[in-house]
């Protein structure tokens, strides 16, 4: 170890839940392509990580959400490669304004409602470490990618 402190990318995920639905998005991009993941981002320097993942639950979907009224229910670290580590803030939304719609097909495939015993079988890894935690109720941290 080098001692050198860690910059990891921090990232806001939502878990838009609607009684037992829960939102996805299919993505579109090269990463993951095809694969679910929840609406999610990176935050902006400076931004509050409840504002930044409202801020990119709206850009995404079209959904608006009071920051005050995310509620923190996972985090999970995840080391993306040798060079790349994520911290993932994971929110849970129950209160919200608007219907989703794709505001981003250049990168989303689809938004679709899973059930909570029907979750989609493609999701991808570091964003499932999250949704799994919350959902098993496995502790408020999970570690993911540093075999």
């Amino acid at each position: 170890m080098s001692g050198k402190p860690a910059q990891p990318v921090i990232d806001t995920h939502v878990i838009l839940r609607d009684g037992e639905k829960i939102l996805f998005s299919q993505r579109g991009g090269p990463y993951g392509h095809g694969r679910w993941h929840m609406p999610s981002g990176k935050l902006d320097e400076g931004e509050p990580l409840t504002d930044g993942a409202a801020r990119e639950l709206y850009e995404e979907t079209g959904i608006t959400v009071d920051p005050a009224r995310l509620r923190l229910v996972q985090t999970v670290h995840h080391r993306q490669s040798a060079e790349v580590e994520r911290i993932g803030f994971f929110f849970e939304a129950t209160e919200w304004e608007g219907q989703p719609v794709n505001r981003e097909p250049e990168k989303c495939l689809a938004l679709e409602w899973f059930t909570v015993h029907e979750l989609p079988e493609d999701i991808i890894e570091y964003p499932e470490a999250g949704l799994r935690g919350y959902l098993d109720g496995h502790g408020p941290l999970g570690e993911h990618g540093w075999q």
